[in-house]
This record gives structure tokens, C-alpha cells and sequence, in this order.
């Protein structure tokens, strides 16, 4: 196995560990276990545990946004693009384990290093939002005078909804919140409260 490819497991596992344990709780044994390899080849590769965490943050990130770059770069109108880029990362859909999420947020409080990959994340998200609504707008799809602070409206709302879905289970439903996303996107895009439904028919 070559350096890269280890350490992209090594990454991969941590990840599984920190979705399983959480942040705090996640030790540089648990993720050399879950690998049956020693603690040594861990400290060897990322030094110290916020070094592994901070890179299995970066690594998931990366993995979502190219991700989004795919679903953005297909050939079709910029609603539908925007759409599934979207649904995708609605807590309704399969953009990444919120729970990682929801743990870095909180971690990268005190944490500069991951603090500066949530930021990354954070912004590479929004411009890419803002790159596609403003290519609607161009193309005459629907209007938005302000694609940036959509695309900061849209991801706070999937955001905060992300939180209540994962934390507090049963302070609403998948369904209830995504109604308030499409109602959400409709409104920002000055479009009819029908026009997203049609999309899918």
C-alpha cells in the first residue's frame, strides 16, 4: 500500500470512529483497531489526534464537494442543477453524515485548524450555490437580484434544519422540512409555489 493510499484509509476509518464516538470520546487507538494496525502507523502519519482529525474533516469535505462540483456540472438548467444540488444537501437527503458535521461545528469552536476547514467548506458551498443561481439568472430561469445572500439564506436553513432532524428527533418531520426547503428556493428565486413539484414531473 502505497503512503497515499494508507493514509486515505487511515482517514476513512477515522472518520467511520469520530461518526460512531464522536470527537472528544475518539481515540488514536480506536481508529488503529479498526484497522488492526498499531498505534505507531497513526502517530507516524498525522503526529498527533488533531492533526487526524483535522485531515478526516478536510478529506470529508473534499469528498462533498466534489460531489457537488458533479452534480453542478451536468448538463441541464440551472434549476435543476440547484435543485439537486440542494435536495442533496438537505438533511432529507444523503449530502454527509450530519452527525460528523454537527460534532465539527462544535469542536472547531476551539479547534483553529478545523475551525479553518469548516470555513473552506462553508464558503467553496456558497460560491458554488451562487455561481448556478446567478447562471439562471442569466439564462432568464427565474430571477434573484441577490445570488450570494441566497445562497446563505439556503444554507442556513438546511443547516439549521440539519441540526433539529439529527438532534432533537421528532421536532420535525423529513417531509414537513422539505416542503420548507422548496417553499424556501421558490421564494428566493421568485418562483410559483408549483413550479419545483412540476420540475419533477
Amino acid at each position: 500500500m502505497s503512503v497515499a493510499e494508507r493514509r486515505e484509509e487511515l482517514l476513512r476509518a477515522a472518520i467511520e470512529q469520530i461518526e460512531a464516538r464522536g470527537v472528544a470520546a475518539v481515540r488514536i487507538a480506536d481508529v488503529a483497531a479498526a484497522l488492526g494496525v498499531s498505534n505507531a502507523l497513526v502517530l507516524y502519519h498525522f503526529e498527533t489526534k488533531e492533526k487526524l482529525v483535522a485531515a478526516a474533516f478536510a478529506y470529508a469535505a473534499e469528498d462533498d464537494l466534489a460531489h457537488l462540483r458533479k452534480l453542478l456540472g451536468r448538463r441541464t438548467t440551472a434549476l435543476r442543477r440547484l435543485r439537486s444540488a440542494v435536495r442533496w444537501y438537505a438533511p432529507t437527503g444523503q449530502a454527509k453524515g450530519w452527525r460528523l458535521w454537527i460534532e465539527g461545528w462544535a469542536v472547531s469552536l476551539r479547534e483553529p485548524a478545523l475551525r479553518e476547514v469548516a470555513r473552506d467548506l462553508d464558503r467553496q458551498w456558497k460560491a458554488a450555490l451562487a455561481e448556478v443561481i446567478a447562471e439562471g439568472v442569466a439564462a432568464g430561469e427565474f430571477r434573484c437580484p441577490d445570488p450570494s445572500g441566497t445562497a446563505l439564506r439556503l444554507t442556513a436553513l438546511l443547516d439549521g434544519l440539519a441540526v433539529q432532524l439529527t438532534s432533537y428527533a421528532g421536532a420535525v418531520s423529513r417531509a414537513r422540512a422539505q416542503e420548507w426547503v422548496d417553499e424556501a428556493l421558490a421564494r428566493e428565486l421568485g418562483l410559483g409555489a408549483g413550479t419545483l413539484s412540476a420540475q419533477e414531473r
